[in-house]
């Protein structure tokens, strides 16, 4: 991995200093059938049916896979395709609210999770659709059920929040940080590790100091970590921290290590201690023209459009709105597209902001090299996407690239490497054309 360290702004004064608020029940909610990594779940309702918050709707019996729980109580209004914030469009279930927020009847405190086996937890938790929060929406049962011939002996708690706007973990470690840990015990003691390490970027001093005291400094410790982009990529942070570099197509598995993010350990201590579905989450709404910036705990399935009317409006018409982090967050084309389980934020930029740049050829100025964190060669994997020669990208292990987006920032020639990455993966993933050397 490269060891350059560059970074991009972090524009994070517009939110950090805002407490989490409660959204109000939006009065329709679109849960789209796949919202993880893996296989999409089924309906397992009708139309007109009346359900209750929280309760299940939709499941897979594939084992990478999360099953999808009702955000509102109401009536199934429609099963149909609609805006996706990832695909495009793909097929939901449209839930209209009656604002009466009825829980389902399965979501109830437990005593203690103490008696829990490891076993007993991965049912709760996948039954409970819990995905990693962080963006990538990889199923957690899977993440804490590792291959037996794999010895993990370090779980890291991913606190770096490194993409510039988004506040909402930041938020989260300072409100809620006995459950936090309360869910980074048991994500340890699932794996049936001793070893623990909060990692928090040095730009947040405030949260350094509350996990500092809280930890016993023994069993979990809290590290300071210098601030810079990407570090909570995950393969990053383990060599940061523990200087083990997780080999090309591996996994932290492959070298004694679980991360999991700031949101989901706290997902997980809510379905262990109340059976709680992921059925809300905290998500960052920012940018210089949204007039009241926030913090939001929102349900799945909100769309974009009333959670900014929320937020008071927008001061003039939007140029682009991303969901996720700038770097690695994706334009939306309709403000009904929802929040689903990986939206992390919801960025509004203005005309000016994001004017557009002329692109230049490659000058080969080695920069995209220096910045990778994952030691990769972009303009090299960029050239041969462009020739159509997707087996030569494969060989130069563009499935490695983690899509950071710091190749194409720091590009001079203004080179969008990134979307040619994206390119390149899916056209490798599904094997498009027959030799997979012609850009389709």
């Amino acid at each position: 991995m490269s060891k350059t360290k560059y970074s991009p702004s972090h524009f994070k004064e517009h939110t950090q200093g805002r407490s989490i608020q409660k959204m109000s029940l939006p009065a329709e909610v679109v849960l789209p059938l796949l919202q993880h990594t893996g296989a999409p779940c089924q309906a397992k309702v009708s139309l007109k049916d009346k359900v209750k918050t929280g309760q299940l709707i939709a499941d897979s019996e594939k084992y990478i896979s999360a099953p999808i729980h009702a955000s509102v109580c109401g009536e199934v209004k429609a099963i149909e395709k609609r805006p996706h914030p990832v695909l495009g469009e793909y097929q939901a279930i449209v839930i209209s609210s009656d604002g009466q927020d009825s829980p389902d009847a399965a979501i109830k405190e437990r005593e203690s999770p103490d008696f829990l086996s490891a076993d007993a937890i991965r049912r709760i938790v996948r039954n409970c659709g819990i995905v990693g929060l962080g963006g990538a929406a990889f199923p957690a049962h899977v993440k804490l059920n590792p291959p037996q011939e794999k010895k993990i002996d370090t779980f890291i708690l991913n606190a770096a929040e490194c993409e510039p706007y988004l506040t909402a973990d930041h938020r989260l470690m300072l409100e809620r940080p006995q459950e936090i840990l309360g869910g980074m015990k048991i994500v340890m003691k699932t794996l049936g590790v001793t070893s623990g390490i909060v990692a928090i970027e040095d730009n947040k001093p405030d949260v350094i100091r509350i996990y500092k005291e809280l930890v016993d400094g023994k069993s979990i410790k809290a590290v300071s970590l210098k601030s810079f982009y990407p570090q909570g990529a995950e393969k990053q942070m383990i060599k940061t921290i523990l200087g083990r570099e997780v080999p090309p197509g591996g996994l932290p598995f492959d070298v004694g290590v679980v991360v999991n993010n700031v949101a989901t350990c706290l997902a997980i201590y809510e379905a262990v201690y109340m059976n709680k579905p992921l059925y809300e989450r905290v998500i960052t709404i920012a940018g210089t023209i949204v007039k009241n910036p926030a913090n939001l705990l929102v349900r799945i399935g909100t769309k974009i459009g009333d959670i900014i009317e929320f937020c008071g409006g927008l001061t003039e018409e939007p140029a682009k709105i991303i969901l996720g982090g700038p770097m690695m967050g994706i334009a939306q084309y309709s403000l009904d597209a929802p929040v689903i389980k990986g939206t992390s934020g919801i960025i509004v930029f203005s005309k000016k902001e994001t004017a557009p740049r002329p692109s230049h050829p490659c000058i080969r100025c080695g920069r995209c090299i220096q910045v990778c964190p994952m030691g990769l060669n972009p303009s090299q994997i960029a050239k041969a996407i462009e020739k159509g020669r997707f087996d030569l990208a494969e060989e130069y292990n563009v499935m490695d690239c983690v899509e950071c987006g710091a190749c194409s920032y720091i590009c001079p020639g203004n080179s969008n490497i990134v979307s040619l990455v994206k390119l390149a993966k899916h056209i490798i993933k599904t094997g498009s054309g027959a030799n997979r050397r012609t850009v389709p």
